[in-house]
């Protein structure tokens, strides 16, 4: 008897798997996108918050996006 794995596309709730943490990332640490060094500084600028480090990974890059949104009352 052959196990079936999951098949996410019949998920009841198919939103479930789309939210990872960033530690879990399969490219988490890997540098940051340009796409997120963007949006990064936008985000620092309005928040009033010095840049973060040049040298951040996918995971770090994401985390503080997260926490400037938070600060900003963004989702």
């Amino acid at each position: 008897m052959t196990k079936q794995l999951h098949n996410p596309k019949l998920d009841e709730h198919p939103a479930s798997n789309t939210e990872k943490d960033p530690e879990n990332w399969v490219s988490g640490g890997d540098p940051l996108t340009g796409a997120q060094a963007s949006y990064l500084m936008t985000l620092s600028e309005e928040a009033g918050e010095d840049l973060p480090a040049k040298n951040l990974s996918k995971a770090e890059a994401s985390r503080g996006i997260d926490k400037l949104k938070t600060k900003l009352a963004r989702t």
